[in-house]
């Protein structure tokens, strides 16, 4: 098969469409997945809750996201879009991660500066937000950019229900005019477009805030 330039000219327009829903699908889960993820590691160390929620994030962890988006999309109500059912699944896939990352930081914050709290009475909001978690967040920072990448790059598992992304775009150009050399080629460039910036954002900010 070789390549048609004035076919790729053509079939770029709704691959940018395409692109445009992954880069949503991908930012609205990741914010979630942060959201969701610093949550459920704060409630892990409540005594009986927390291993209820150990349990669950550990079968979401253990099973594979493909077959989560499939199931859920099957089972949820009719009102809700696809698209939506996608960013709720990643997130909380997601979370399952974030919130073993969250863990780690949390745990690495010296036991003198809860010691500190507890002996200025510090109610439990301010040990949190003005102690903690600002302590915590800095050193995971490499490791939750990451996730952001490795979310974005499996977007394309949002296809098996039908939603608009990239790759379904792609694979619905090669279906209607059986070539599939020039769309999936350039799903390959957009995600590398997209991906190369990013991790170079995301080691910058590990530079100015990850604690060294």
């Amino acid at each position: 098969m070789t390549w048609d330039w004035e076919f790729t000219g053509r079939i770029i327009p709704d691959l940018l469409d395409g692109l445009v829903v992954t880069v949503q699908a991908t930012l609205v889960g990741y914010v979630l997945a942060l959201a969701l993820g610093l949550a459920v590691a704060m409630v892990r160390r409540v005594p009986v809750i927390g291993s209820v929620v150990f349990v669950a994030m550990e079968f979401v962890r253990c099973t594979p996201l493909l077959v989560q988006l499939v199931f859920v999309f099957f089972l949820a109500p009719s009102y809700l879009s696809a698209f939506t059912i996608g960013v709720v699944v990643l997130g909380v896939h997601y979370a399952a991660y974030t919130a073993e990352v969250y863990r780690s930081g949390i745990e690495g914050v010296p036991p003198g500066q809860w010691e500190a709290c507890r002996a200025l009475s510090l109610p439990r909001y301010r040990t949190w937000g003005a102690v903690v978690l600002p302590q915590a967040i800095r050193k995971v920072i490499p490791a939750l950019g990451n996730y952001l990448i490795a979310m974005f790059k499996d977007t394309p598992l949002l296809f098996a229900i039908t939603v608009g992304e990239l790759m379904y775009q792609a694979s619905r150009i090669g279906g209607v005019y059986f070539r599939y050399l020039e769309a999936m080629t350039l799903v390959g460039l957009f995600f590398l477009l997209v991906s190369v910036p990013s991790a170079v954002l995301i080691r910058r900010l590990e530079r100015r805030y990850a604690a060294v």
